[in-house]
């Protein structure tokens, strides 16, 4: 279970810096249903070629400052 809540309007912010670090998903279509975040990060986790605890801290991440630019 993910460690974590999303809504549309902050997976929208999320979504915008993972692209920032991973160029190569914009090409990618990456989705998102509320309440499902375990299939989120399955789904990233393929993705970036990286674990859960990964994936999952980076979200939190952006998360803790959804409006700055960073990750």
């Amino acid at each position: 279970m993910a460690n974590f809540t999303l809504t549309p309007e902050t997976w929208k912010k999320v979504k915008i810096k993972f692209l920032r670090k991973y160029r190569d998903l914009a090409q990618v279509d990456i989705s998102f249903v509320p309440g499902q975040e375990d299939q989120l990060v399955s789904q990233l986790m393929e993705l970036v070629k990286r674990d859960r605890t990964y994936v999952e801290f980076t979200i939190q991440k952006a998360l803790a400052d959804p409006e700055g630019n960073r990750l």
